[in-house]
This record gives structure tokens, sequence and C-alpha cells, in this order.
């Protein structure tokens, strides 16, 4: 996914990503702004993980996101 589009829709999807990391805060969101780099930080951080794990969850959140396509894809 695009990072302009990741910051773009940043508010949206938030919501999904405290469902998906909900030990991240409200503040880690608002502080990452679509950040993806920022966001691999914070998983890595709230859960304990390697830092190679984190960026690969963070990459499968976003191969599911491009999936669901609608208004998170570009054309």
């Amino acid at each position: 996914m695009n990072q302009d589009i990741i910051k773009g829709q940043w508010k949206q999807l938030s919501g999904n990503i405290k469902q998906h990391w909900g030990k991240l805060t409200d503040n880690d969101l608002k502080v990452a702004e679509g950040s993806m780099e920022y966001l691999t930080g914070k998983v890595e951080e709230r859960y304990g993980i390697a830092h190679e794990e984190a960026e690969k969850q963070v990459r499968a959140f976003e191969r599911e996101l491009n999936k669901r396509g609608g208004s998170t894809t570009h054309h």
C-alpha cells in the first residue's frame, strides 16, 4: 500500500490497527500518523518481539488491507 494512502486514511485504519494490536495506545497511533516504520517499532516494543517479527506482522497486516480493497486501494 502506498505510504501516502496510508497517511491519508490513517484515522480510518487506526481502528483496524487497534483491533489487531490491542496493546498499542491511542497516543502510539496518533504519533505514528501513517508511518509504518514507527508502527513496526511500537509493535516490537509493546509486544516484546524481535524487530524482524514486528516487520513481518506489519507487512502481513498491510497485505490484508490490500486484499480487502475498497477505499484502501491505490488506483
